[in-house]
């Protein structure tokens, strides 16, 4: 097994990034570069409000906000916006971690939001050396948190995008861009400009098969 030292940690929120679309993560984790727009905006006010916590004991419930999170298996670090620690009884008490992500919007068809999840779910794993089985996504719009069971799947392919994520950072190549309807909300469409920049490698490619 690989482990990442301090030095190769990268964001633990590139593994969303990257999932959503690999351009915009070398765009903001290669060339460093960031774009606010009203959802961006959103999120981060979102994610402020949550940060304002500090800790709370409710019993048999502890709940920390913005808790950090480092992984040398994965490679990541970050925070967790809420973790909340639920007492199981038995031999031995145990505090099991239950991650809480927030999110501006609603629940997504892809993976990103499970897989940011489930890394944090295994950062605690590696830290406090306790299974996590399960977390949950809170999004603002529907107002309603969504649970989230970290089976082997998940697990796998958190692990594979890691893997992804880590290779593409160290390569330090972006992407060209390829439009899709998504593209119309994301923060970097004008930085980007994917219907442009695609429309000039489509005019390139008929050339070079024109000319073959």
């Amino acid at each position: 097994m690989t482990l990442y030292i301090e030095d190769e940690l990268l964001p633990l929120s590139a593994l969303q990034h990257i999932l959503f679309c690999k351009r915009q993560c070398a765009l903001i984790h290669i060339e460093q570069l960031w774009v606010e727009n009203k959802f961006t905006a959103e999120g981060r006010i979102m994610h402020e409000r949550v940060d304002r916590g500090d800790q709370s004991d409710r019993g048999r419930m502890k709940v920390e906000y913005s808790l950090p999170l480092k992984s040398s298996v994965l490679g990541v670090t970050g925070k967790a916006d809420v973790v909340e620690f639920h007492l199981k009884e038995g031999l031995e008490k145990l505090w099991i971690p239950f991650p809480v992500e927030y999110k501006r919007g609603k629940p997504k068809k892809n993976l990103s939001d499970k897989v940011q999840l489930c890394a944090q779910a295994l950062c605690l794993e590696e830290m406090v050396c306790v299974k996590v089985e399960t977390g949950a996504l809170f999004y603002g719009k529907t107002r309603r948190r969504l649970d989230v069971v970290f089976d082997e799947n998940l697990r796998e392919f958190t692990m594979r995008t890691s893997e992804e994520l880590h290779n593409m950072i160290s390569s330090g190549i972006t992407p060209l861009p390829h439009y899709e309807k998504k593209c119309d909300t994301c923060s970097f469409l004008n930085l980007c400009i994917p219907k442009t920049i695609g429309k000039k490698r489509n005019v390139l490619s008929w050339i070079r098969k024109m000319t073959d």
